[in-house]
């Protein structure tokens, strides 16, 4: 096979594993800028590219070590899917920095999001002082989504409950504990927060999206 042709079929390869990837991922996860993202980008543009112009390497050991990393990554989804303090640490979760004109310095640090740029992202929404801010939240793109106090809404700016899991700041800027969800939950015949695809508080009541067929076991 000449080095044209050998360099194509890798080519190919590899854009169709990357493909397979984005699909395994999910075209909006696979989008985020989080840590896990940026790894398996690094790795796989490190195999692509360091060894589709290596013609020591054959078109299948090249596409054995694309299956390997695939398999590597399908297995980190299913670990990160299952476990949330993973999903908190790996994938990069919404962070709330203000909450009640409080600011949490230490979610500042771990975003690295410094004081100064704290100031003019909350003079930009308008807001002058931090006393004046009901809840600022660093959302996985690294925009800061900002609530002013007395703002019209309609609930917090976290859900309660996102794929399956308690969102923890979303209970404290809710002022809701899990057995209050609970509650709610089994109200309307979930048995499990694990079927509970999104939760969000909607005039004092639990507004529930369930996984599909969630709703196919009742307590």
């Amino acid at each position: 096979m000449g080095f044209y042709t050998l360099t194509a079929v890798k080519f190919a390869l590899g854009m169709l594993v990357m493909i397979l990837q984005i699909n395994i991922l999910g075209k909006h996860e696979f989008s985020l800028n989080t840590p896990l993202n940026q790894v398996q980008n690094y790795v796989l543009g490190g195999i692509i590219g360091g060894v589709i112009y290596n013609t020591s390497v054959s078109v299948l050991q090249f596409l054995i070590v694309l299956l390997i990393w695939s398999l590597v990554v399908v297995v980190a989804k299913l670990l990160f899917e299952s476990s949330k303090a993973l999903r908190h640490v790996v994938a990069f979760q919404p962070e709330l920095l203000v909450c009640d004109g409080k600011v949490d310095v230490s979610r500042c640090e771990k975003v690295g999001l410094a004081a100064e740029q704290l100031s003019r992202r909350l003079r930009e929404e308008g807001i002058p002082r931090i006393r004046d801010v009901e809840a600022a939240v660093m959302e996985t793109d690294g925009r800061l989504t900002v609530r002013a106090r007395g703002t019209q809404s309609r609930g917090p700016l976290l859900p309660l409950v996102s794929d399956g899991w308690l969102v923890d700041d979303g209970l404290r800027l809710a002022g809701k504990d899990e057995a209050w969800v609970m509650g709610q939950l089994r109200a309307q015949g979930y048995v499990s927060v694990r079927q509970v695809f999104l939760g969000e508080l909607v005039d004092g009541n639990l507004e529930v999206v369930p996984f599909a067929k969630a709703r196919g076991r009742r307590g």
